[in-house]
C-alpha cells in the first residue's frame, strides 16, 4: 500500500507544485551586473504589498512563465513596500519607479543597463500591464517587446 502511495506521489506531484525554482533579485546593481554576463534583458516587477495578486498568480507561478524566464530575461523584483529595505535603497526603488514612467502597480518593465564611470544607464524596452488571459499571452506580449 505504502509504495503504491509513494508511486502515486511521483506522478502526481509535478500537477500540484507550482513553480517555485525562480530567482527574483531584488538588488539592482546584482541584476545588471547578471543581466550583462549572461546577455539578457532584465524583466523588473515594480509591485507593493497591497497590489493585486493576478500577475503573481496567474502569470508568474506558471510553469510556462517558468521555463520562458529562465531563457530570455533576468528577474528583479523591487517592492516599494518592503520594511526591510534601508531608506537609502528605498529613496533608489522609487527613483526608478519614476525614471521608467510607472503608475499602476504591479507593473513590469523590460530594460537594459549598463555601469559607466560609476554611473547607471538604462535602456528600456517597454512596459506591459497584467491582462487578463494567462501567462501564454502575456508571454506573448512581451515577446513582442524583446523580439519587435
Amino acid at each position: 500500500m505504502t509504495q503504491k502511495l509513494l508511486i502515486l506521489l511521483f506522478f502526481l506531484s509535478p500537477l500540484l507544485m507550482k513553480s517555485q525554482s525562480l530567482v527574483w533579485k531584488t538588488s539592482i546593481s546584482d541584476a545588471i551586473t547578471l543581466s550583462n554576463e549572461e546577455k539578457k534583458p532584465m524583466l523588473i516587477l515594480f509591485t507593493t504589498n497591497y497590489a493585486s495578486n493576478d500577475l503573481q498568480s496567474e502569470v508568474f507561478e506558471t510553469p510556462d512563465f517558468e521555463r520562458w524566464s529562465v531563457k530570455n530575461v533576468i528577474l528583479v523584483k523591487i517592492d516599494l513596500s518592503d520594511p526591510s529595505v534601508s531608506a537609502d535603497m528605498r529613496e533608489q526603488n522609487v527613483l526608478l519607479k519614476n525614471a521608467f514612467g510607472v503608475e499602476d502597480l504591479p507593473e513590469v518593465c523590460f530594460a537594459n543597463a549598463s555601469i559607466r564611470k560609476g554611473k547607471t544607464f538604462f535602456d528600456s524596452l517597454g512596459k506591459v500591464h497584467y491582462t487578463s488571459g494567462g501567462a501564454k499571452k502575456w508571454i506573448s506580449d512581451s515577446n513582442y517587446i524583446l523580439n519587435p
